[in-house]
């Protein structure tokens, strides 16, 4: 036997996998900060920076951890945030329920607290999908996707579902998450993983509660 021939008990070579690049979901979470900074302005869930530095606080150990290797407490710090995310997405859109009896909300006020919610819940639920696809973005790789959660339609194009050559950026989970807030479907994506199906639909009922509440506004004020 060659002694370059490999054995059956010969550990085999790993290559370890880059993953997809964090800066686009960095971006989403920073700009879910000034999101939250703004609904805070007029409707404070709590202290106005709270959210900020939330986000601010978890970020600095989320790249702290990603750097040395630590995949599996970097995703649970990923989790955790986003958990958070979701939450406030909830509770300002119950607040919008709340305020909306009141009276004291002008119509431009509530668009604007409305518009900022809708924003906020597509900005989540896409930092969701970007990272529960595929196992997360560390196991993921740029230029061959295969995932048991989402079937992009470049996927559809080879028989065994992987593309060669394209990965999907965060750009595309942040198109599914706005299709799913305004058409409430995924449209050209297929859906399989019953995490994902349960995100879309928290996503959906969100965004649809905060529409209806602005119909219920608009037609008060044709009836006033």
């Amino acid at each position: 036997m060659s002694e370059n021939q490999p054995t059956a008990h010969s550990p085999q070579p790993t290559v370890a996998s880059p993953g997809v690049p964090r800066w686009p979901a960095t971006l989403a979470l920073l700009f879910l900060g000034v999101v939250f900074f703004l609904i805070a302005d007029q409707y404070p869930l709590g202290p106005r920076w709270s959210i900020p530095a939330t986000i601010g606080a978890l970020l600095v150990p989320l790249w702290l951890t990603r750097l040395r290797g630590l995949h599996h407490l970097t995703r649970l710090l990923s989790l955790m945030l986003f958990g958070v995310m979701t939450v406030a997405v909830v509770a300002s859109a119950i607040l919008l329920v709340a305020l909306l009896p009141s009276g004291g909300v002008t119509p431009l006020h509530l668009l604007r607290y409305a518009g900022l919610i809708w924003v906020a819940n597509i900005v989540t639920f896409a930092l969701w999908y970007w990272e529960i696809d595929g196992g997360g973005p560390a196991l993921r790789h740029p230029g061959r996707h295969a995932s048991t959660d989402f079937v992009f339609p470049q996927q559809q194009l080879d028989d065994d579902g992987i593309v060669e050559g394209w990965s999907p950026t965060f750009l595309d989970y942040l198109f599914l998450a706005f299709n799913t807030s305004t058409a409430f479907s995924p449209t050209d994506t297929l859906v399989l993983s019953r995490p994902a199906k349960v995100l879309m639909m928290l996503q959906s009922a969100i965004s649809l509660l905060v529409l209806a509440i602005l119909a219920a506004r608009a037609i008060n004020t044709l009836g006033e």
